[in-house]
């Protein structure tokens, strides 16, 4: 099997705990082609998408770790076609870049794409949580979002809670994540000016959300495939930092799901996979729904330290891959020989 992963560049790799690289090694380990590509790196050559790949070399032996694994790593470079790959693994990160999907629509009929590229351009940024909530549904905090600072301000003001979570529509990593008090409206004021004003003449949309109580004891962050949870840890705050987000700071720690947390995934599984998204990453707070990271989901490498168990998660993940691999390959010398036989009647 050869798969091309659309991820940010292989020098920008943290060789120790990236979930890219994670699964990069599984395929290697498993004999497969695997090549790398940036989404500037898509390009169109007589009318047939390819890309600027840099192509892992086979080894007689994969190292064991992941940063030896890196340092071995050989890299050539060579233009490929996109349809000639068996799977698209998508792992670049936010935000995302319509004209890429552009590229990729050409493609998606040919080649098994991680996630579907419907399933990115509904669920690529945080408004997605709202999918999930109703009059019915309580598992989302109350949430809202606009770039009108007067409208805001008042939810700021008539909501009970003394504090509110206040971050950009399309941040991540936790990056512009941060926690506002009433007491302090003068500096909310300027924060919404700077948060919505992009100095180019434009506004951004901002999400303003009830703070969920326990936050600063951390979220939970849970990895679905194929819409069942396949790990979890804890991710508690830094003493000097209200995100969790280890790239914020924060550290990890064993969680086993609760009743609550399983029924979540329940409930949102289904829906993720209708929309084809099979690998998946939600943050979930007291037992409620903060974000559904789709684009590069991370958490593979502290999960696997943190339980060392015998099965790790970037196996489950290479398993279904290959099994959806499979059934299209299956499905595709059906429909060949089923053609065949009706040409020949």
């Amino acid at each position: 099997m050869n798969i091309c992963f659309i991820m940010y560049p292989w020098d920008e790799i943290d060789p120790e705990n990236d979930t890219s690289l994670a699964l990069i090694k599984e395929c290697a380990k498993r004999g497969h082609g695997v090549a790398m590509c940036t989404p500037a790196n898509l390009t169109i050559r007589d009318s047939v998408t390819n890309a600027f790949c840099n192509v892992i070399g086979r080894m007689e032996k994969v190292p064991s770790t992941l940063k030896s694994f890196y340092n071995k790593a050989k890299l050539r470079e060579e233009m490929l076609p996109l349809a000639g790959f068996d799977a698209i693994f998508f792992r670049a990160n936010p935000p995302l870049d319509p004209i890429m999907l552009n590229f990729l629509d050409s493609v998606k009929d040919d080649v098994f794409i991680v996630n579907s590229l419907e399933g990115m351009r509904e669920a690529n940024n945080k408004l997605y949580t709202a999918a999930f909530g109703d009059a019915h549904s309580n598992i989302i905090p109350n949430t809202h979002v606009s770039k009108n600072k007067k409208y805001l301000i008042q939810q700021i003001k008539e909501s009970k809670a003394d504090k509110m979570i206040l971050k950009p529509l399309n941040g991540f990593g936790g990056s512009g994540v941060i926690l506002i008090e009433k007491s302090a409206m003068n500096n909310i004021n300027s924060l919404l000016d700077f948060y919505i004003s992009s100095g180019e003449g434009t506004s951004n949309y901002v999400i303003l959300q009830d703070y969920i109580e326990g936050a600063d004891q951390g979220d939970v962050r849970i990895l679905l495939l194929n819409g069942e949870p396949v790990g979890a840890m804890k991710r508690i705050p830094g003493s000097e930092d209200h995100r969790s987000n280890v790239s914020a700071g924060g550290s990890i720690a064993k969680h086993s799901l609760t009743k609550a947390e399983k029924a979540l995934c329940k409930q949102i599984g289904p829906k993720l996979v209708k929309d084809g998204l099979y690998f998946v990453g939600i943050d979930v707070i007291g037992g409620k729904l903060v974000e559904v990271n789709v684009m590069s989901p991370g958490g593979i490498t502290y999960i696997n330290k943190v339980y060392k168990s015998k099965t790790r998660v970037e196996e489950k993940v290479i398993d279904f891959l290959e099994s959806k691999v499979l059934d299209q390959l299956q499905a595709f010398d059906r429909r060949t020989r089923l053609r065949k036989t009706v040409d020949e009647a």
